[in-house]
């Protein structure tokens, strides 16, 4: 019996996790299960699955949560320390699904104990991936994509000699907005950007779907996990959601992952890996389906690509300020308090105060370096938001 804990169990990517574990009783044990404010679903989780600890990362949710789990021998626990020390407990996977920056130490907490982790949060490759890639190689840990686009990549190189990879192209639906007429998007509501056509998703990667940051962050995750240089990754708009990425070889031929646009794909190779186990996936009728739609994507209706590839350009800790000032947007954008156009206005301003007036190409030397640049970024971006006020 594996040993488990899912970071992030309340969100979309730990909801599924924990069906596709449920479908195997007797060969997993979950350890640690960890959520937000949705305490009531964090409980019956914690309950269903005889969870070692249950740890909200909200102190004020702990009153809840230890109502609701009184008498079930789940410990309970709350605040950035304990979701460290739930990680830090012998698991022998992990998923790390908490969205944010927030997922950064647990991460790293887990990958300490030698363990194989389970990526779904974009910002810990994004903003220290370095770092990450070296605590795994240091504690012999490995690190498996969950992002669809990325586990994709990961299976088309099974086998592969890297040097042979002349390109990796990563695909996008395009979002709530792909066939928006231009001048209607900075009167894109919340509610617009929180509908997804393919996917179902939490509200704020729907909207980073939409603006199309959720892709940018996805190029500066291929670099980092994949080793390639920017030039080497490419991204094009397929609305299906049906071919998730394709890699280019230096002979000419291109090797595409297909599925269904189902999370349980890219979570399960993760969990089985490096086995492959029948997943409660939708099997592919491409006859039905007929043809594919690919095309470019637009960099003026989707600045937020070309800020990636400056951000990859500069490396060091670009990556974080890019984060936390996307991060600090998507929040004035949820609170209303900015148009949807002027969330990449923002972290473009971000980022050239920053390079301006910070060594933002500085080799990454350790966590604390992402930290300080983070709290810069999201202090700027505040003082920024005034304004760009709608």
């Amino acid at each position: 019996m594996r040993r488990v804990s899912v970071f992030g169990a309340t969100g979309s990517i730990g909801v599924n996790t924990l069906d596709l574990i449920a479908r195997r009783p007797g060969a997993f044990q979950v350890v640690a299960l960890s959520g937000g404010r949705n305490v009531k679903l964090l409980a019956e989780q914690a309950r269903q699955f005889n969870a070692e600890i249950a740890v909200t990362a909200h102190e004020d949710c702990l009153p809840a949560l230890r109502e609701a789990l009184a008498g079930t021998g789940t410990e309970v626990a709350a605040g950035k320390a304990a979701l460290v020390e739930a990680a830090l407990r012998p698991a022998d996977w992990v998923m790390s699904a908490i969205v944010g920056a927030a997922g950064l130490a647990p991460g790293f907490a887990a990958l300490s104990q030698g363990t194989t982790l389970a990526l779904a949060n974009k910002e810990s490759l994004v903003t220290a991936g370095p770092l990450l890639l070296a605590e795994a190689k240091k504690h012999g840990a490995r690190i498996l994509p969950v992002d669809s686009e990325h586990s994709a990549v990961f299976q088309a190189l099974v086998g592969e000699d890297m040097a042979a990879v002349e390109r990796v192209i990563i695909t996008a639906s395009g979002g709530a907005f792909r066939d928006w007429p231009l001048e209607k998007l900075k009167d894109a509501t919340v509610a617009q950007a929180s509908t997804h056509p393919n996917w179902a998703m939490g509200q704020r990667i729907t909207i980073d779907s939409a603006s199309m940051f959720n892709k940018a962050m996805e190029l500066i995750e291929t670099k980092e996990f994949f080793g390639l240089p920017p030039e080497k990754i490419e991204t094009i708009v397929h609305p299906e959601s049906l071919i998730h990425a394709l890699v280019g070889f230096k002979d000419g031929a291109l090797m595409a992952h297909l599925g269904a646009p189902d999370m349980r794909h890219a979570i399960g190779y993760a969990l089985n890996w490096p086995e492959r186990e029948d997943l409660p996936v939708e099997r592919l009728d491409l006859a039905k389906i007929g043809s594919l739609t690919l095309r470019a994507p637009d960099e003026v209706r989707f600045p937020a690509l070309r800020l990636a590839r400056e951000t990859m350009a500069m490396g060091g800790t670009a990556g974080a300020a890019f984060n936390a000032a996307k991060e600090a947007a998507l929040d004035a954008f949820i609170g209303e308090e900015i148009g949807f156009l002027a969330m990449t206005t923002l972290v473009e301003q971000v980022l050239s105060e920053m390079t301006a007036h910070h060594d933002l190409g500085k080799p990454l030397a350790n966590l604390d370096m992402v930290y300080e640049t983070d709290a810069t970024a999201r202090a700027l971006a505040r003082q920024m938001i005034p304004s760009l006020r709608t």
